[in-house]
């Protein structure tokens, strides 16, 4: 009896990226949804190309890849960029780019308001595709809290605390990216700082 084996390292394999992501992957969900959104009424920057200069990634590849990160709760632009070079899922969102984790943070900086406008966009198109109603009428002449949930129905006033609160955790998420990056800013600086005083030493 001996171990179960692997195949050779060298081995020439020839394969479709297709091929390795599962068909019901959250990757694919992802591609699909962000190709719906009309990026540039969303007020996504570089979604025109200028005629001179370097050319921009396309936002949708930014996009999709914070969508994946949320997901799979990945928040430094440091760690997207390392999946970027390790995760299949995302080599095959992105089509196989690998942009720098400096893009990957300007992206979010740039395009706040557009990140948010994404996700109320997302609940029209659910409004729209019938999966949601949108609308909420509670009517209920008897006192009786199983009949009349307070969590069941709905004011105005209710909505727009709702609302406010799904702001609330939008921001926080944008927060809890900026400080995961400030944190290993800060971690590198003690690091150079380390071994400066070694060198010099």
């Amino acid at each position: 009896m001996d171990y179960i084996s692997g195949g050779d390292r060298n081995q020439m394999q020839f394969f479709a990226l297709d091929e390795m992501v599962a068909v019901d992957s959250w990757a694919r969900a992802i591609d699909i949804f962000v190709d719906l959104l009309p990026l540039k009424e969303l007020g996504f920057k570089h979604t025109t190309l200028q005629k001179e200069g370097r050319p921009p990634y396309d936002p949708s590849l930014f996009l999709k890849l914070y969508l994946y990160g949320y997901k799979h709760s990945i928040r430094s632009s440091r760690k997207l960029e390392h999946c970027c070079k390790v995760n299949i899922e995302i080599w095959w969102l992105l089509k196989g780019l690998k942009p720098s984790f400096r893009s990957i943070a300007y992206f979010r900086k740039d395009n706040a308001a557009a990140l948010k406008a994404a996700f109320r966009y997302f609940v029209i198109m659910l409004q729209d595709m019938e999966l949601i109603e949108g609308q909420t009428i509670a009517i209920d002449s008897f006192k009786v809290r199983a009949q009349n949930n307070f969590r069941k129905n709905y004011s105005q006033k209710k909505i727009a605390r709702h609302i406010d609160y799904i702001d609330t955790k939008i921001e926080q998420y944008e927060q809890e990216l900026e400080e995961a990056d400030a944190a290993e800013k800060e971690q590198l600086r003690v690091k150079v700082t380390m071994q400066r005083q070694r060198r010099q030493k």
